[in-house]
């Protein structure tokens, strides 16, 4: 329970709060000189659900015919809701009936927070929403009355000044990157603004450059995190060469080497490999967002590279695998990084076939934390350990430390074959080995080969694993190889238990085997964002024990010879039905 005068979360502090007032009293009402494109990429179903009364956000399933609910049980919803990208559903669809419910909830935020009362006030929050106001500008003031125009504006005037003092306070990353380009909007649209559109470039191009490493990466190394930034520096920089504003050769080089990135961590379905927080992303945002990189006259074409942000990349046919080569993203990052290195995903054609669990954040606290464990994740695991574990705990954050220190990867590329040997030192302090994995896949993407092994190879990590080992009656120390399966695949067992048949929805066949090893298919799930709970799906598991210094498995993930290469799948998902509670 919060206690009596404690600020919620997202509210402006009371400093804030003061300035919010003040300048209301000092900015004036004022028109809009242009309306940058709106690049958001709404999605029609979703606009229909909320006519309907219907709201998904962020997880949670609010009924609120006629109007858009601003209070919400998470704080990722209320995040959501206060940041307006909802907007971008209800200009998908376009019409009257949208347009009003757009107005109306336009009007009550500004009666109810427009002076910087409640949630909603974090710059990276009021960025997000302008971007939206401005964006959609057309659609929200068609048919208003001149009062409601007026008290529009004035709202919009108003935050763009709290920006232009506050954005820079924002957390570096994303948050500030967020709030710098909303202010970059108000600045290019509101008449009167003129002379702020330099300190405004200026300012995107700092944040962009506090938060983006020089390579295009995050240190967050969260997939979709980076698109998201990509996308906010794409939107700053195609608006500002639609103002016929310069756009600086710095950020336009941050643009390329984020897309390079990209596209390195992206599957062959054009969705992104999900770690570390990460969700695949909209369908069609990242190729939306990619051709604004085109337009902006850059290269056309950029070869998609082995590695990016950490993670390795094994393409072949129509098959992708990416992997997770690296340590666990650290300090600020601590708190939604996962112990996944050398989990790998993979997809066939638009079907994705091995994943990661996801991230269960938005289902509650012990969701989030499982999801983060390595046996959530398509790779090797000790039983009742994780590579990294939780070892700290600030601001009831869970952070994720003492794991991996040194991760191993070296391409091993052949005419037959892309392959990657990775390896990582996670479990030399609690079991003295260290997990070494050979991926190869075949250069017609039908066949992914994987060797898996744990060594001990000093005398200190003998010493280490015979201590392990001792306390097992020296019957084996329990470890298991886990691939989880999208909700999407059906798994059968085969061959008395040696093999397992996984049934794509566009018809595929892909069978996986293990030297003769008993296989086993156990119950997973599948955290995707934006629903209410997690879905329902299944992973294959091979429960082993390590008796040795050395233990090796060999195992392989074949399309069934029957299966054409090229297959026809129209089958379309339906990923936006509201569940009925």
């Amino acid at each position: 329970m919060r206690k009596k005068g404690a600020r919620r979360a997202g509210q402006a502090p009371l400093m804030d709060r003061l300035l919010i007032r003040w300048l209301a009293r000092r900015v004036r009402a004022t028109t809009l000189i242009s309306e940058p494109d709106p690049r958001m990429q709404g999605l029609y179903a979703r606009g229909k659900q909320m006519l309907a009364g219907n709201f998904l956000i962020a997880g949670e399933f609010i009924e609120a015919p006629g109007r858009v609910p601003f209070a919400a049980d998470s704080p990722q919803a209320e995040e959501s809701l206060h940041g307006f990208g909802w907007l971008d559903h209800l200009a998908a669809v376009g019409d009257r009936e949208a347009r009003l419910l757009a107005q109306a909830a336009i009007r009550d935020w500004i009666a109810a927070f427009g002076r910087g009362a409640g949630p909603g006030w974090a710059p990276a929050l009021v960025g997000r929403r302008v971007i939206r106001w401005v964006a959609h500008a057309v659609f929200l003031m068609q048919g208003m009355e001149a009062e409601a125009q007026r008290t529009f504006l004035h709202a919009l005037a108003l935050q763009a000044a709290y920006l232009e003092r506050r954005a820079r306070k924002a957390r570096p990353g994303r948050a500030r990157i967020e709030a710098q380009v909303g202010y970059l909007y108000a600045a290019l649209s509101l008449e009167g603004w003129e002379a702020q559109t330099r300190a405004a470039r200026e300012a995107v191009l700092q944040a962009a450059r506090r938060g983006i490493l020089p390579d295009g990466s995050l240190a967050s190394r969260n997939p979709e995190e980076l698109f998201e930034v990509f996308e906010l520096v794409a939107w700053a920089a195609q608006t500002m060469a639609d103002h016929d504003q310069k756009v600086s050769a710095d950020l336009l080089a941050l643009l390329d080497n984020m897309a390079t990135a990209l596209r390195c961590l992206r599957h062959a379905d054009g969705g992104l490999a999900r770690f570390h927080g990460g969700g695949r992303g909209q369908e069609g945002a990242l190729s939306a967002a990619l051709s604004i990189q085109t337009a902006l006259g850059r290269a056309q074409f950029v070869p998609t590279g082995d590695s990016a942000m950490g993670f390795a990349r094994l393409a072949a046919g129509r098959s992708t695998v990416i992997i997770d080569a690296a340590p666990p993203p650290a300090q600020a990052a601590a708190a939604r990084a996962h112990a996944s290195t050398l989990a790998f995903e993979m997809t066939s054609n638009r079907r994705p076939l091995i994943v990661s669990c996801g991230d269960g954040r938005e289902f509650g606290p012990e969701w989030h934390r499982a999801s983060r464990a390595t046996a959530s994740h398509s790779t090797l695991a000790f039983e009742g350990y994780s590579s990294a574990r939780f070892s700290a705990q600030r601001r009831a954050r869970l952070e994720l430390g003492d794991g991996p220190r040194k991760v191993g990867m070296e391409f091993r590329h052949a005419s037959h074959s892309r392959a990657v040997a990775l390896s990582h030192d996670g479990y030399i302090a609690s079991h003295g080995v260290e997990h070494l994995r050979y991926l190869d896949l075949s250069v017609d993407g039908r066949v992914l080969s994987g060797e898996d092994m744990l060594v001990a190879a000093t005398r200190a990590e003998k010493r280490r694993f015979d201590e392990v080992l001792a306390r097992t009656g020296r019957t084996g120390v329990p470890f298991s190889l886990r691939f989880h399966l999208h909700p999407g695949a059906e798994p059968s067992l085969d061959m008395n238990g040696t093999a397992v048949s996984v049934a794509l929805p566009s018809g595929e066949i892909w069978v996986f085997r293990a030297d003769g090893l008993q296989l086993s298919v156990a119950p997973s799930v599948y955290l995707e964002k934006g629903r209410l709970k997690p879905r329902a799906s299944q992973q294959i598991v091979l429960s082993l024990r390590a008796a040795g210094y050395t233990t090796r498995v060999n195992w392989s993930l074949a399309k069934a010879h029957e299966t054409p290469l090229a297959i026809r799948d129209l089958a379309q998902d339906d990923p936006l039905a509201v569940p009925r509670l």
